[in-house]
């Protein structure tokens, strides 16, 4: 019979398996292509696993805490992000199918540069986004493996974000140079 405390191991490795199936899934395209945005990507989206399952049991512990409310608002500002940015590449970046051997999937094969939104003050939202995410479940449990591992996944969306930018640089020149010297990465104003 298997006890309460391998049964919590089974569904954490479970849990693993499928969430690391996922991010393959998305990311099978970008792996194939070693210097693309995808690869940091792929190992963000595994911080992102490992720190959802290590939090899950603290969503809804103490609620209305200081710590939690801070992770509830990024969590929050996450999502908001996530559906705006999706929204605005999809209305305005008029995005064309990728080639078969492109890394990329149908909304980034943009043929025209956002600058509008959120776009007019960080130029990842969408990673942003998943920073945002990171940080507020971290914050459910705010262990100092919890809090590292979101660095860790921060750093893989900072590696992220560097490769899109040149990737961007080829493909909008001097346009997207010009943007770069006006907006930030993940935070106004700020970084």
């Amino acid at each position: 019979m298997v006890n309460s405390l391998e049964h919590a191991g089974l569904l954490m490795l479970a849990g693993f398996a499928l969430g690391t199936a996922a991010a393959l899934a998305y990311s099978w395209r970008s792996l194939r292509h070693p210097a693309s945005h995808g690869v940091p990507r792929f190992f963000a989206f595994e911080g992102l696993v490992i720190l959802l399952l290590l939090n899950w049991r603290a969503w809804f512990a103490d609620p209305w805490s200081p710590i939690h409310l801070a992770s509830w608002l990024l969590l929050v500002g996450s999502l908001v992000l996530a559906i705006h940015g999706f929204l605005l590449l999809r209305r305005l970046g008029q995005a064309t199918p990728p080639p078969p051997d492109s890394h990329l999937h149908g909304f980034e094969h943009t043929s025209t540069l956002v600058v509008t939104g959120a776009y007019r003050f960080i130029r990842h939202p969408l990673y942003a986004s998943l920073l945002y995410l990171a940080w507020g479940i971290a914050l459910k449990t705010a262990s100092p493996l919890s809090l590292g591992l979101a660095v860790v996944t921060g750093f893989f969306l900072w590696a992220t974000g560097r490769r899109e930018e040149r990737e961007m640089i080829a493909r909008f020149g001097d346009a997207y140079r010009r943007y770069l010297a006006h907006t930030r990465r993940f935070v106004p104003w700020i970084w």
